[in-house]
């Protein structure tokens, strides 16, 4: 559809949305400054015309055929001005405030006001928290941060009566349970309504909360205040920004190959990774407004990306801090170095949570190293590193050949088969090779053609899933069957 301002008219009118010709200018007048803005703020990703009227305006508007606009409404984490710029445009009668802590936008939100001639809209220039001065009857976010962390945020500014009103995705019924679990006592769940953007599969819910009486519960901030950061700090809100390519590129085992460096993502890993091997971190990795580097962490260069840039990098979907490691080069197995004692485990593994499993089992269960084959993901994909945790850096990792090349002459190979002798039925040489198939196709012929051993499962159950039969086998030859004979 051509832009233009009769094109608005007509998407809106599509989505049940009808404004009079003056609120109609001032929406245009709006989407043109945003437009003429992008290029140097970044406010938006989307670009197409018709995307940013549903994504953007209609889906800001459609917020009021569920709910009567409280006011003062604070519009949390404002950016670019959305929902609040539609929504005061909208209801002119509404006092809006927007709050928008990054300076440029903060100032562009003035500009917008200032032209738009917008009376009762304000810009407040700060992150909203328990020190926003006095309260106010209402709350609306697009909400990034999980509910129960906004409910934690807007208690103390939310007078009693008040609506926190979130606009999600279809996928918050976890978040409401914890909410409830957590925040019962302030407030209440009022509606939730699901629905989508006519014309559209765009699905979307819109959960409101009142805040009931009582005094706000301290924040935690406010019962341990935070802890100042005095080390480097990069704040990344562009997508051609060099940092974040970097940390782009270290989605990838080819990344991580040629920078040297590894994402490790989850609240507990990252924690048993700073107690253990505090060294090998290099970078913190928040989204804007995420808490600072850990005191063992102090160090670090601290990455603060806009949300939608931290989602990219977040692939566990973890919505913590990530920490930013070395990830030490892999040596090149060879047959011809002398082999240790006991297990060296080859892993063909594509999936990179089961490479981070066996990493994790191996660890547990003393293998002498692991070869990570050619088909094998990078032990130090995020997903991987997830699942490995501190096995990363407590087992010898080598990168070795194809599975389809894999022979020794200095020791010898068993695979892991369905076919073979039990576990426990013959000795464990006391230097060997454990080869597990790829996920799927399985062993090459040429392992199947020789030394094998089985797990024994009930003749219903077709196999086992390939980590976890790594992890049978290597608890079997832990506990001793065996072990060490010839």
């Amino acid at each position: 559809m051509r832009p233009g301002r009769e094109s608005l008219e007509k998407i809106l009118r599509s989505c049940g949305i009808h404004l009079d010709r003056t609120q109609l200018d001032l929406l245009w007048t709006y989407h043109g400054m945003l437009r003429e803005a992008n290029a140097r703020l970044n406010l938006t990703r989307i670009h197409n015309f018709e995307n940013m009227v549903l994504k953007h305006y209609a889906d800001s508007l459609l917020v009021l055929k569920f709910v009567d606009l409280p006011s003062p409404l604070i519009d949390m984490g404002s950016g670019p001005g959305l929902p609040g710029i539609p929504l005061k445009i909208a209801s002119p009668s509404t006092r809006m405030i927007l709050a928008e802590p990054r300076g440029a936008r903060a100032s562009f939100l003035g500009e917008v006001c200032h032209r738009l001639g917008l009376d009762g809209a304000d810009v407040y220039p700060n992150k909203l928290g328990s020190n926003y001065p006095g309260t106010v009857q209402g709350v609306i976010s697009r909400a990034v941060a999980e509910i129960p962390e906004t409910l934690d945020r807007v208690a103390a500014c939310l007078a009693p009566g008040g609506r926190m009103i979130f606009m999600k995705g279809p996928e918050c019924d976890d978040e409401i349970a914890q909410a409830a679990r957590e925040h019962g006592a302030f407030f209440r769940l009022e509606a939730d309504h699901a629905y989508e953007i006519p014309g559209t599969t765009h699905r979307r819910r819109l959960v409101v909360y009142e805040r009931l009486e009582g005094e706000a519960p301290a924040r935690r901030s406010e019962r341990e205040p935070e802890r100042a950061f005095a080390g480097q700090v990069r704040d990344v809100s562009s997508e051609s920004n060099a940092s974040f390519r970097l940390l782009r590129d270290l989605l990838s085992g080819r990344g991580i190959r040629k920078h040297g460096q590894a994402i490790v993502a989850g609240t507990r890993i990252i924690d048993e990774v700073l107690a253990r091997y505090p060294g090998r971190a290099i970078g913190w990795i928040t989204a804007e407004g995420g808490p600072p580097p850990a005191e063992q962490a102090a160090d670090v260069t601290w990455y603060r990306l806009a949300p939608p840039l931290f989602r990219e990098i977040d692939v566990a979907g973890t919505n913590s801090p990530l920490l930013l490691v070395e990830a030490p080069p892999l040596p090149q197995w060879s047959d011809a170095d002398e082999w240790p004692e006991g297990c060296t485990l080859f892993v063909p593994f594509q999936d990179p949570e089961n490479v981070g499993a066996v990493i994790r089992s191996a660890a547990a269960f003393g293998v002498s190293r692991v070869v990570l084959l050619r088909e094998s993901a990078h032990p130090f994909h995020p997903r991987s590193s997830r699942a490995a945790g501190t096995g990363l850096f407590q087992v010898p990792l080598l990168q070795g050949p194809s599975i389809r090349e894999l022979a020794t002459a200095e020791a010898p190979l068993i695979a892991l088969d369905t076919n073979g002798p039990e576990l426990s039925e013959e000795p464990w040489p006391s230097r060997f090779g454990l080869v597990v198939g790829l996920e799927g196709p399985g062993l090459p012929d040429h392992l199947r053609d020789g030394p094998r051993r089985r797990i024994a499962i009930r003749p219903d159950v077709e196999s086992l899933n390939a980590a976890t039969a790594a992890a049978v086998a290597l608890h079997a030859i832990a506990t001793g069957r065996g072990l060490g004979a010839e």
